[in-house]
């Protein structure tokens, strides 16, 4: 690998941790209710650059929005980066452009959420859609950055077209829908807090609860089934691999997967503790990246059989 590769490698590697960390800090401004820190202005906070004597919700809120506003320079800086070091039409400059346009797009989303006061307590049913919308974008985003990160590491992404890869898509498309519930269901656990487990039964089994408790029940299901799939399909995937990352992955990701499942049992036994509630979506997060490495790893192997 020559330095310039090398460099654009760390620097991708940096930047996918770098959203994450942001990733996590915006489900801390959602759970600890102070996502309206800054009241209904944006990108101004509270109508000032930078806010005097703020509250510590004010802090928690404007300091996401720095966070945010620094992953998108960097995603500036990395397609500069790529276009500097890479030669026309190579692939590296692509998904340094899809990285940028979907940070964009977070910043957007995020924008929307503030104006439409989609924050803090709010118990519109409208945020359901928004909060989804922004997770779907959220896992698009890491889409991008692992295929760019596999890219600076000289590893160009193919379009899954054989039946291994296409049956890892499929998988995620149902951990897609894991992940969307999973937001709704923490944005109840938010609003609608309660203190015992039979107490949140009762009120997810309730006719008169709001519909963001309603839907809570399905996270579990929607969690076990993408479980199943993972447990079941993912292993079979590994016959006929030769050693190698695929086949590695291909056992790996079932094990994250039950570690992610166990770790929501805990989270609802526990009533979903905050600290918790980040540590689960981290484990998403990492879930969802190999899951795109692993359709990338399967394609190189397709390709090359055919």
């Amino acid at each position: 690998m020559t330095p310039e590769a090398h460099k654009l490698a760390r620097f991708s590697l940096w930047q996918v941790l770098a959203n994450v960390f942001v990733i996590l800090w915006g489900a801390y401004v959602r759970a600890s209710g102070s996502g309206a820190g800054c009241g209904k202005h944006w990108p101004l906070c509270n109508g000032e650059v930078i806010p005097r004597a703020p509250q510590l919700q004010t802090v928690i809120e404007f300091a996401h929005r720095l966070t945010s506003g620094g992953v998108l320079i960097v995603a500036i800086v990395g397609l500069v980066l790529a276009r500097k070091h890479t030669p026309q039409g190579h692939v590296l400059r692509s998904t340094a452009g899809a990285v940028l346009g979907l940070t964009v797009m977070e910043a957007f989303i995020g924008a929307a959420i503030v104006l439409l006061e989609h924050t803090a307590m709010s118990v519109n049913e409208r945020r359901g859609i928004s909060i989804t919308l922004h997770l779907v974008n959220t896992f698009a985003l890491l889409v991008a950055l692992t295929l760019h990160n596999r890219a600076a590491l000289g590893r160009a992404p193919r379009w899954p077209a054989g039946g291994r890869s296409l049956v890892v898509v499929g998988v995620m498309v149902l951990v897609l829908v894991t992940g969307a519930s999973g937001a709704i269901a923490a944005l109840g656990d938010t609003l609608f807090p309660v203190s015992t487990l039979a107490e949140g039964l009762r009120q997810d089994l309730s006719p008169t609860a709001h519909v963001f408790v309603r839907l809570r029940v399905f996270h579990p299901i929607f969690a076990t089934f993408s479980l199943a799939a993972l447990l079941a399909g993912v292993p079979l995937l590994r016959r006929g691999l030769a050693p190698g990352l695929a086949s590695s992955l291909a056992k790996g990701v079932p094990v994250l997967a039950a570690l992610q499942y166990g770790m929501g049992l805990v989270n609802l036994a526990l009533l979903a503790p905050i600290w918790l509630q980040l540590v689960h979506l981290l484990f998403a997060d990492v879930l969802w990246c190999a899951l795109v490495w692993l359709v990338a790893e399967l394609a190189d192997v397709e390709k090359t059989a055919a």
